[in-house]
């Protein structure tokens, strides 16, 4: 049977946070694998460690209980098919985890589970450098854009909102300095 420790320590539930996501209805997950060695107040940390953030939004007092509460019993029901691996994970609790089944809370930490322990593929450099080289489409090129600028990730969206017709075989840029509300360029 595997046992899950908790998160306890700020700092933890914030490097848990760096890394990776999954998101249903009901929660959000964040995880993170533990390097080999490293150490909790002293000894060495093993196993899975979970913590739980139920925020005000949700709820009040009672209703945040009861979804950590729920929480808690789903983690207790589905210990045995969590995987024996060192990770840190956070659960985010949304508001519909106070009315969801219990079937439903424990089949979505399985798949938290199974998401987020997961170990990390190759890098997104890496990723972007072999569509780059395959020629694939959206493997991005340092072609300027018709506002001057090399497009990069960041600037796909600026781009392409500023380019008004393509269509037609021609590009008219938006000029970048006027204003939606009424086409002045000084805001007045």
């Amino acid at each position: 049977m595997s046992t899950i420790e908790r998160l306890k320590r700020r700092s933890d539930f914030l490097a848990a946070a760096d890394g990776r996501r999954f998101h249903t209805e009901r929660m959000t997950a964040q995880g993170r694998l533990r390097d080999a060695g490293e150490l909790r107040d002293g000894v060495p940390a093993e196993g899975l460690h979970l913590g739980f953030t139920i925020t005000k939004r949700v709820g009040h007092a009672t209703e945040r209980n009861r979804i950590r509460r729920r929480l808690r019993e789903a983690v207790d029901a589905v210990a045995e098919d969590a995987p024996m691996i060192a990770a840190d994970i956070v659960l985010i609790a949304r508001r519909p985890a106070l009315s969801a089944s219990f079937e439903t809370l424990k089949d979505d930490l399985r798949r938290v589970f199974s998401t987020v322990t997961r170990p990390r593929g190759p890098k997104p450099a890496a990723k972007f450098a072999a569509n780059a080289a395959r020629g694939s489409p959206g493997a991005g090129s340092a072609e300027p854009t018709p506002t001057g600028r090399a497009a990069g990730r960041g600037d796909a969206a600026t781009a392409a909102t500023r380019i008004l017709a393509v269509d037609a075989g021609h590009a008219r840029v938006a000029p970048s300095d006027r204003h939606a509300c009424d086409g002045s360029s000084d805001g007045q």
